[in-house]
């Protein structure tokens, strides 16, 4: 309890108490943001965690009740799924078309992106225009599968990671960031006797990080969760990556639904991993660019 001494004349000089110090009304409205927000968390994390659960569980134990417990930590679900229907080459092959294919992209697509946003060729509105509509168009599926196959590319891997070469919404996301760079350090540049090379690797590309951080992970999200093209233009089991690796692992093994949810998890980690990974990038390079003003 708060007390003060009255020190007034004529005051007797005693202790009285403070009054209390008034109650903070209760924020209901905070308070309800947070039990949507830890409602929309249980909905977006619940398959997850029912997809980890199934995975810890014995055959016996999910044909009993899928709901229930694991008895303990098992893991032989996931060795069992490595070592079965040749799942460690289909992700090897996954792990180098994303890769590969991720790398050219992002190298190839931010060249072609200072050359659109510094207007440094002709028609570069026109291409950037292209770029916005192909990002609205259907896939183009019957003249990509012509030009692979007169190419002699079919059911080749060199085919199909030519297949993720360029990403419109990419190219777009690098343009409008470069776009924000100022256009003095091309003058500097120029001055300092940088060529296009040297200009755009030790100038463009350091400063555009989060842009490329983030095309780079869409980019390697889409490849690596692809599964209609290499159902399409990959017939050999030694090609297949792990999307449709996990067909012909469902074929084999369709009954025994805790191997398949092991094959799942084990599939999204690389990509959970890429992700964590790069977001310090995007976050350091955000947070950068902001105190530099």
């Amino acid at each position: 309890m708060n007390v003060t001494i009255d020190h007034r004349p004529g005051a007797a000089g005693g202790v009285t108490a403070a009054p209390p110090a008034p109650r903070k009304p209760i924020d209901w409205a905070r308070i309800g943001s947070y039990i949507v927000l830890l409602v929309l968390t249980v909905i977006y994390l619940g398959p997850l965690l029912m997809l980890l659960n199934t995975s810890l569980l014995t055959p016996n134990e999910f044909n009993k009740s899928p709901m229930t417990l694991p008895s303990g930590l098992r893991l032989d679900n996931f060795f069992e799924a490595w070592d079965k229907a040749n799942f460690a080459r289909y992700l090897l092959n996954s792990i180098l078309y994303t890769v590969i294919a991720t790398t050219v992209f992002v190298v190839t697509g931010t060249f072609l992106a200072v050359a659109i946003a510094r207007r440094f060729v002709r028609g570069s509105g026109l291409m950037f225009t292209l770029f916005l509509i192909a990002v609205f168009l259907p896939p183009a599926l019957i003249p990509q599968f012509q030009l692979i196959l007169r190419m002699g590319l079919f059911n080749n891997p060199l085919g199909y990671v030519m297949l993720f070469v360029v990403n419109p919404i990419g190219i777009i996301i690098l343009v409008s960031y470069i776009r924000t760079i100022p256009i003095e350090l091309d003058e500097a540049a120029a001055i300092e006797g940088a060529g296009y090379l040297r200009y755009v690797l030790q100038i463009i590309m350091p400063l555009a990080k989060p842009a490329v951080a983030t095309v780079a992970v869409l980019h390697a999200i889409g490849i690596w969760n692809e599964l209609i093209l290499p159902t399409i233009y990959l017939t050999s089991s030694d090609y297949y990556p792990i999307t449709r690796g996990l067909i012909a692992f469902q074929g084999v093994y369709g009954n025994n639904w805790p191997l398949l949810a092991s094959a799942v998890l084990m599939i999204a980690l690389p990509m959970v991993v890429f992700f964590v990974f790069m977001q310090r990038y995007i976050i350091g390079g955000v947070t950068a660019g902001a105190v530099k003003g």
